[in-house]
C-alpha cells in the first residue's frame, strides 16, 4: 500500500519546485565529480538521476513505486546489484521514509565502489518529528548528525563532509503534496512555530559526502 500511496504522489514530485532544484541537488553534482557510473536510490521524481545524466554520468534510477517510473522497482533495504557495481551512490530527500534506515545505508554502501552522497532532512527535534509525523503518515524519523555519523562508520564508510544547509520552500505545497488540510494542517503549522511562518517553511538538511575506506582516493 505504501507504494501505491508514492505512485499517487509522483507527479507531485516530479513538479515540486523544492525538489527540482536546490543548493543541496548543486552540492550533489560538485561532489559526484569524476565518477563514471551511479545509482540513484528512492528516485522519487528523478531529479538526481536527471541531472548526473545531464553531466554524463550513467546513471540507474531506483525506487520502491512504480509511479515514480524508476529504472529498477526495489526498496532501499533490498537493493537488488552486485556489491560495488557503481562509482557512486546517492540518494536525497527519501531516508526519512525508509523502514529500516542501517540497512538502506548498508545497502547503499554495499553496492558503491567508492562514494555514498546523502541529503535528508536533518532532526530538529520532536515538535517538529511530530508535525512530519501528523502531515505524512509515511514519515517515519529525521536523523541527527550524530546519529548518521554512526550508520555510516557501521557499514565502513568514512565521512570527507558533512555539511547542515538552510532549506526554505511553500508552506502551503508542502502541507497539500500529502493532502494535510484542515485541523491537521493547522496544528502541523502550530508544531512547526517559527519554522512555518509567512506562508514559509524552514527545514534544514544534512549533506554527506562518504567514500568506502578500501576505496582509491579519486
Amino acid at each position: 500500500m505504501t507504494a501505491d500511496t508514492w505512485s499517487e504522489r509522483a507527479q507531485l514530485y516530479v513538479d515540486s519546485d523544492s525538489h527540482r532544484a536546490g543548493a543541496d541537488l548543486d552540492l550533489i553534482l560538485e561532489w559526484a565529480q569524476g565518477a563514471e557510473t551511479a545509482l540513484d536510490v528512492a528516485s522519487g521524481g528523478g531529479h538526481v538521476a536527471r541531472r548526473l545524466r545531464e553531466v554524463g554520468i550513467e546513471t540507474v534510477s531506483s525506487d520502491p513505486a512504480a509511479g515514480m517510473k524508476p529504472g529498477v522497482i526495489c526498496r532501499a533495504e533490498e537493493l537488488p546489484f552486485a556489491t560495488g557495481s557503481f562509482d557512486l551512490v546517492a540518494c536525497r530527500i527519501a531516508p526519512h521514509h525508509f523502514s529500516d534506515i542501517a540497512r538502506a545505508v548498508s545497502e547503499m554502501a554495499r553496492v558503491s565502489r567508492d562514494l555514498v552522497l546523502i541529503v535528508d532532512t536533518v532532526n530538529m527535534g520532536e515538535a517538529v518529528e511530530q508535525a512530519e509525523k501528523l502531515r505524512d503518515p509515511l514519515h517515519v524519523r529525521n536523523y541527527s548528525e550524530e546519529e548518521w555519523r554512526k550508520f555510516c562508520a557501521g557499514t565502513g564508510l568514512e565521512i570527507e563532509e558533512l555539511l547542515v544547509l538552510p532549506r526554505e520552500s511553500d508552506l502551503a505545497v508542502w502541507l497539500s503534496r500529502t493532502g494535510c488540510e484542515g485541523e491537521r494542517a493547522a496544528r502541523v503549522v502550530e508544531l512547526l512555530g517559527e519554522r512555518a511562518e509567512g506562508g514559509r517553511l524552514r527545514l534544514d538538511l544534512i549533506a554527506i559526502k562518504a567514500r568506502k575506506k578500501d576505496a582509491g582516493s579519486r
